[in-house]
C-alpha cells in the first residue's frame, strides 16, 4: 500500500488485532479509525513512515506493542475523551490513569513527561529519532524494555532516585548519548541496556545495582572509564564486549580482577 493516503472508512481490523495491518504504508498520510474497532495490533501502523497523525476511538482497549514504531513522522496521537484505557496529553499516549507513559509519537523533538507518571513503557520512545534531550521525572520508578532504544538524536537524559528497574535494552542504539547518570535506587540493569551508545565515554554504576545485565554496555566503543560500586554481585556474558576505549576502572578489587580476566591484553588497564 506505498500509495495508500489518506483512509477514513476503516470497517475492520482483523480479529487478530490487526497484526501489521497496515505496517509498510509509506504514504499513508492520516487515519482515523472507526468506533467498530477495538483492539490496534502488534506494529499494526509501523514504518507507515509518512503517517502525521491518528485518531484513537473510544472503542478500542488495547494497542499492541511498538504499534506506531517507525513512524518518523507522527506528530500527534489523538485519544477520544470517552477512552476508558487511554488518554492523550499533548499528543502523547498514556494509560488513562495516567501512570504509564504509552507512546510517544516519533517526530516529537522534545517531551514534557508530567507528575504521576510512574511508569515509562515498553517501546515508548523507540526510534523517536528526533528526541535531544529528556527529563524524567521524581515518581518514576521503571523504564520499560527498548525505552529509548534508537532514539539517535538523544543527547542527554536526567533520571531520577525514584527509578529502581532500567529495562532490557533501554537505551539500546543511543548512539549520540554521551553521559548518564545511573540513580542509587537501581539495583538491576537490563541485558544490553546501552548496548552500541557509542558516545558514551564515561559510566558510575551505584552501590545499589546488583546485577548488570548480559551484554549491558557491548559496543560501547568510545567507554573508556567506570566507575562501579562494591554493590554489584552479577556482571553478565559480554557485558562490556567491544569496549574498545576501556583504560581505566576504579571498583573493589575482585571486580578490577574480573575486568583483568575479561581483557587480558588490555595492558593499559588501571585500577584507580
Amino acid at each position: 500500500c506505498a500509495t495508500f493516503q489518506t483512509y477514513y472508512q476503516l470497517k475492520l481490523i482483523p480479529p487478530t488485532g490487526g497484526l501489521l495491518a497496515f505496517a509498510g504504508c509509506t504514504s499513508l498520510a492520516s487515519i482515523t479509525i472507526p468506533d467498530s474497532v477495538t483492539e490496534i495490533g502488534d506494529k499494526a501502523f509501523a514504518d507507515c513512515t509518512s503517517l502525521s497523525s491518528i485518531t484513537i476511538p473510544d472503542s478500542v482497549t488495547e494497542i499492541g506493542p511498538l504499534a506506531f514504531g517507525g513512524c518518523y513522522s507522527l506528530k500527534t496521537i489523538n485519544v477520544s475523551t470517552n477512552n476508558i484505557y487511554y488518554k492523550s496529553i499533548d499528543g502523547v499516549l498514556y494509560s488513562k490513569d495516567g501512570s504509564v507513559l504509552k507512546q510517544c509519537p516519533g517526530a516529537k523533538m522534545n517531551c514534557k513527561i508530567p507528575d504521576g507518571v510512574t511508569e515509562i513503557g515498553d517501546w515508548a520512545f523507540s526510534f523517536c529519532t528526533a528526541l535531544s534531550s529528556i527529563t524524567i521525572p521524581d515518581g518514576v520508578t521503571k523504564i520499560g524494555r527498548q525505552a529509548f532504544r534508537n532514539c539517535t538524536a538523544l543527547s542527554s537524559i536526567t533520571i531520577p532516585d525514584s527509578v529502581t528497574v532500567i529495562g532490557d535494552s533501554a537505551f539500546e542504539g543511543c548512539t549520540s548519548l554521551a553521559s548518564i547518570t545511573i540513580p542509587d535506587g537501581v539495583t538491576k540493569i537490563g541485558r544490553q541496556a546501552f548496548r552500541n551508545c557509542t558516545a558514551l565515554s564515561s559510566i558510575t554504576i551505584p552501590d545499589s545495582v546488583m546485577v548488570i545485565g548480559d551484554f549491558a554496555f557491548e559496543g560501547c566503543t568510545s567507554l573508556a572509564s567506570i566507575t562501579m560500586k562494591s554493590g554489584v554481585d552479577s556482571i553478565g556474558d559480554g557485558a562490556f564486549s567491544g569496549c574498545t576505549s576501556l583504560k581505566r576502572i576504579k571498583t573493589t578489587r575482585e571486580i578490577f580482577t574480573w575486568f583483568r580476566h575479561k581483557f587480558p591484553k588490555r595492558a593499559r588497564l588501571q585500577k584507580i
